[in-house]
């Protein structure tokens, strides 16, 4: 098991390129299971949960490769594939599931475990289930399993908006199952993030007809049989973000490469709020300390809303804002697990229900921190790197989850941080 350590104190300064987005990947991956062939998948990054869905696309049959140099993904589905996705590797992974809905519409059956992940909260599949029932399936929970069979899944009317708003993975996994179905499906309550509207361009290219991209209606006309394709990944919009925040809580002057601005609006325009300042170039930005970062509050919610894969890194650069912040979770209830070791660093954060009450102070300081989830490692990396002295982060596998080789990137601005082993 690594670690990182950090020496911080240090301004961020230089040019960094984002990868591909790995919450648009995992699907395009089991996206591949719904037809037979090769299709090729750009712009990939080089992160674990892509290797996890990998070693689950090669237990089901499929022969997949990974070109690191070209970035790119090369799975071939001829020939037979099965129709189990084991516990040992869904564990790893909730995206995981993601192999449900493209299972049953082209083998008509499908036994799934039930997903891990990150421990940030229950997020239930019963919105996945509720469709592929809609859809015609037949669902049992056995054993810790999903178990699903159909005959032929047929179209329908499917309402997918949950308690706390749109559901990314379920619209994701409803509409790659309608794909292949009989009739008309119509989803209502889309999420609109931006990796779902890139899933639907790699449906339709390989020859799905779904309309609305972009809206919360879609309408998905199903087909006989879809055919490979090649997709660009679009840039991740949390890296890109992450590497924003950086450069502000550094109080550093970072050119952030390979962004779409559409999808990180939102996210800059609360770092202005904070002081932070922004330059806005050519599929690029310029990310700049002002000496001073200004408290405020903030929300989280679904695209277009702030998206909750940041809470914990603006959280990280409000415990050292002038003033007095409240953030609030409103999509995963254990969100907030970051704050203890925040705490251990300095921080003042209360925990009030679902909401965090940050005053901030003058400095952070270097310690021993536990990462206990992907977007947790980052806030924990980020405050190592403001913080006076050295700071120790451990279980750092799951922040290689999601993020490229983000040790060496911030290294490269001039960061003093490296890899160990525990």
């Amino acid at each position: 098991m690594d670690k990182f350590v950090i020496e911080g104190g240090n301004p961020l300064n230089g040019e960094v390129e984002i990868s591909g987005a790995k919450n648009a990947v995992l699907p395009m991956m089991a996206a591949s299971l719904l037809t037979e062939g090769k299709s090729i998948i750009r712009n990939v990054p080089n992160v674990q949960d892509v290797m996890t869905m990998k070693e689950m696309l090669e237990t089901l049959g499929a022969d997949v490769s990974f070109l690191r140099e070209k970035k790119q993904l090369i799975i071939d589905t001829t020939g037979t594939i099965g129709y189990e996705a084991p516990y040992e590797i869904v564990k790893k992974m909730r995206a995981g599931y993601y192999v449900l809905g493209p299972l049953l519409a082209k083998q008509h059956r499908a036994r799934v475990s039930l997903p891990g992940g990150c421990a940030i909260g229950a997020r239930p599949v019963d919105l996945h289930l509720k469709g592929m029932k809609e859809l015609g399936a037949e669902i049992d929970i056995k054993n810790g399993y999903i178990e699903a069979s159909c005959d032929k899944l047929k179209g329908d009317y499917i309402y997918l908006m949950g308690k706390n708003g749109t559901s990314v993975g379920a619209t994701i996994n409803v509409m790659m199952a309608s794909t292949l179905a009989d009739g008309k499906t119509v989803i209502e309550g889309a999420a609109l993030e931006p990796e779902v509207e890139n899933v639907v361009q790699f449906l339709n290219k390989m020859g799905a007809k779904i309309k609305g991209i972009g809206t919360q209606h879609l309408e998905i006309e199903g087909v006989k049989e879809l055919h490979p394709a090649e997709i660009e990944v679009i840039p991740d919009r949390i890296e890109a973000g992450t590497f924003a925040v950086a450069g502000i809580i550094t109080n550093g002057d970072i050119t952030i490469k390979n962004v779409n601005l559409l999808h990180i609006e939102t996210i800059l325009n609360k770092l202005k709020e904070v002081g932070g300042k922004i330059s806005i170039g050519d599929n690029e930005i310029s990310v700049r300390g002002n000496g001073g970062i200004i408290s405020t509050d903030l929300t989280v919610a679904p695209y277009p809303g702030f998206p909750t894969d940041m809470q914990a890194q603006f959280m990280a650069l409000m415990t050292v804002a002038d003033g007095i912040s409240v953030i609030t979770e409103t999509i995963f209830e254990n969100r907030f697990m970051h704050v203890l070791e925040l705490n251990r660093m300095g921080a003042d954060i209360v925990i009030d229900g679902s909401s965090a009450v940050v005053k901030g102070v003058k400095n952070l300081y270097g310690c021993p921190v536990m990462a206990s989830d992907l977007r947790a490692s980052a806030a924990l990396v980020l405050a190592g790197l403001s913080a006076v002295g050295k700071t120790d982060v451990h279980r750092v596998y799951h922040i290689d989850r999601g993020y490229e080789k983000i040790e060496e990137k911030l290294e490269r601005l001039g960061g003093k941080i490296w890899r160990e082993k525990e």
